[in-house]
């Protein structure tokens, strides 16, 4: 059996910091909060934990009670010489424990919703805020005065009824007959703060297939109103039941809930994983390996992002690039330009783009996948939503890709009046809401991969916007516009079959797979490690790099037969960020020259009629067989175009 004094010993051996502050307090709340570290609790006596884990409920009543005694023994050790402060000390009696910083261990964490079983324990619940309900206040204790002989009835709620209560049926008074009460309000009121909200399993963290399940979490004093739909969160609290008023004749109703006892936030990791030290060493190694020929390098690391679909050498890089994302800038005055990327590509059916899709959001930490067919605004952003008479807003797929990747396909299938919806999701990253009266700002800092197919066939005469029923300024937002126009040639679709059908002598004979075999490219997991691991990386532009992209976007500026739509301040923006994914992509701690140059040829690609280099086909392009040798001969070219003749392709550098 434990008692209060053992709980007293705990709080005065490791809490006694926490405790003098809560005595300095001012009175006067409602509530006062005690953060307790979990750890400490196992060090102190693991039975007295066990205890705890396995009784949550009473166990953390009597560890409120004990602060409040805690509190009165530390009191009287102080005097005031030791602690000038002792005249503004006094003893909180409403106290409430919180839990923090419990060992990650199979026993108490969950991936997924609680079941039955786990009915009454303390668990560690990880998932994604789904909904938020209204905020309110409950009366948790009523009082109660009998009409007959005046004495006050004390009657508190149950949490397990939602606090439920109704006039008491007699008086408590023995020797009183009364059955009329009148309720006691003001003064005499007890309430607290009482919310109630969703989280949803983490989609990454499931099998392939499963469909994450949801599930209500209770919130009340202090942590009402911490969190926001969107929010990756881990929930520490006790796993309940709250039931529905009974009804004659019905089934009875009730719903498994987690009853918080304390809160953590996320937001700032969801989109990186644990990178390993073995790991950052190999990644170092590889380009110490390649350090004669870099771009080797990199285009191993580009066949190994997905690699089930063949070449589609300007697409793979285009997508790692914008995965990786640029940098954040917010300026003095607190104005801020995105880092994240966005990638539209546009093709025939039957030229990977699901597969590239698909691909890109297994290997991001955090990502959604939709398609167009069906999609709604509502379901895009943020859904307003009825429950229980009361509305409450309901995450949408940018909403719960914040900090991680969307990928859209079919894009051109969602209605245009539901396409408008994303124009600030995508360039402000934030969600304005004002509906049924519930009106707030939800970050949707992600990065927008998507597909769509053209008009019938596609005319590589007529500028995009005539080729695919988007808008200019829906357009306008994506750094990449990739055209995959499969024009029906002979020679690729026998490479294509080849490669698909696995015929291994058509395979050596036209040497498909002679520059990166198939045991030498990096597995899903390596590249995943690496894309985690240079994706924290931020990279700042060197003068060369600045001058190259400055006269690049300044060319297209004047050219006669420019595109409008692509050529705004949004192209000189997303030159740098691509420039600066490239650098992320080098493992560089600077945005190079040679950085600037394949972001110019990558811009190229999507320019069509207004390009400088000349038409290229994304769908045809394939992995050179000398990849150093073709950058250096494609920089001289672009160097020359844009008339920057002070510079000379600097030698990759070795990062540190």
């Amino acid at each position: 059996m434990i008692d209060n004094g053992t709980w007293c010993d705990f709080l005065l051996t490791y809490c006694d910091c926490e405790l003098e502050e809560l005595l300095l307090q001012p009175s006067g709340a409602p509530q006062y909060i005690l953060l307790i570290d979990g750890l400490l609790l196992l060090d102190f006596n693991l039975q007295l934990c066990s205890k705890l884990l396995s009784d949550p409920k009473v166990q953390l009543d009597a560890l409120g009670r004990s602060a409040v005694e805690s509190e009165e023994r530390l009191l009287t050790r102080y005097t005031i010489e030791s602690h000038p402060q002792l005249a503004e000390m006094s003893i909180k009696k409403t106290v409430h424990v919180r839990l923090q910083n419990l060992p990650d261990i199979p026993e108490l964490v969950r991936n997924r919703v609680p079941t039955c079983s786990d009915m009454g324990k303390f668990l560690i619940v990880n998932g994604t805020v789904t909904r938020t309900g209204s905020r309110k206040v409950l009366e948790r204790i009523q009082l109660w005065k009998c009409q007959s002989c005046h004495s006050v009835m004390e009657k508190e709620g149950i949490f397990e009824l939602r606090y439920k209560l109704a006039a008491p049926k007699k008086c408590s008074v023995r020797t009183c007959k009364g059955f009329k009460f009148t309720h006691l309000q003001g003064e005499h009121m007890r309430c607290s703060d009482y919310q109630e909200m969703k989280i949803q399993e983490k989609v990454e963290r499931l099998d392939m297939g499963t469909i994450p399940r949801s599930m209500t979490v209770v919130l009340e004093y202090d942590l009402v109103d911490t969190c926001k739909a969107g929010d990756d969160v881990t929930i520490y609290g006790i796993v309940t039941q709250l039931w529905d008023q009974p009804v004659t004749e019905a089934r009875c109703s009730l719903e498994t809930v987690i009853h918080a006892n304390s809160i953590e936030i996320h937001n700032e990791q969801r989109c990186s994983l644990d990178v390993t030290e073995n790991a950052v060493s190999r990644h170092y190694s590889h380009w110490r390996r390649y350090q004669d020929s870099p771009m080797a390098g990199r285009n191993l690391i580009l066949a190994s992002f997905c690699p089930d679909v063949y070449q589609l050498y300007i697409v793979k890089l285009a997508a790692l690039l914008v995965i990786l994302g640029g940098v954040t800038h917010v300026d003095g005055r607190g104005s801020k330009v995105r880092g994240e990327c966005h990638l539209l590509m546009v093709g025939d059916p039957g030229t990977g783009k699901s597969q590239i899709l698909k691909y890109a959001s297994k290997l991001s930490p955090r990502s959604v996948i939709t398609t167009g067919i069906g999609c709604t605004k509502a379901g895009l952003t943020v859904a307003a939503v009825k429950e229980d008479g009361e509305w409450a807003l309901e995450a949408g797929a940018m909403v719960l890709a914040d900090g991680g990747v969307c990928c859209v396909d079919e894009l051109s299938s969602i209605r245009e009046t539901d396409r408008v919806a994303i124009h600030e999701a995508m360039e402000q990253q934030t969600i304005s809401v004002a509906k049924a009266g519930l009106v707030c700002k939800l970050n949707t800092r992600t990065t927008v991969l998507a597909a769509t197919n053209p008009r019938g066939s596609y005319d590589i005469t007529q500028p995009i916007s005539a080729n695919v029923p988007i808008g200019t300024p829906l357009l306008s937002r994506f750094d990449l516009i990739l055209v995959l126009f499969d024009d029906h040639t002979t020679s690729w679709d026998s490479l294509v079959a080849g490669y698909l059908l696995k015929e291994d002598a058509f395979i050596e004979e036209n040497n498909i797979l002679k520059n990166y075999p198939a045991d030498t490219l990096w597995s899903f997991e390596e590249l995943q490690q690496y894309v985690s691991h240079v994706k924290s990386l931020t990279p700042k532009l060197t003068p060369p790099a600045k001058e190259v992209l400055g006269r690049y976007y300044r060319r297209q500026r004047e050219q006669i037969s420019r595109n409008v739509s692509r050529t705004t301040i949004r192209m000189l923006e997303s030159l740098v960020r691509l420039s600066q994914a490239h650098a992320k992509l080098m493992l560089h701690d600077s945005v190079l020259l040679d950085d600037a140059i394949v972001t110019i040829s990558l811009v190229e690609c999507t320019m069509l009629n207004s390009s400088l280099l000349g038409s290229i086909s994304v769908l045809h392009s394939v992995f050179p067989a000398d990849p150093q040798q073709e950058f250096n001969k494609q920089s001289k070219c672009e160097i020359q175009l844009i008339s920057v003749r002070e510079y000379q392709c600097s030698a990759f550098c070795l990062p540190c």
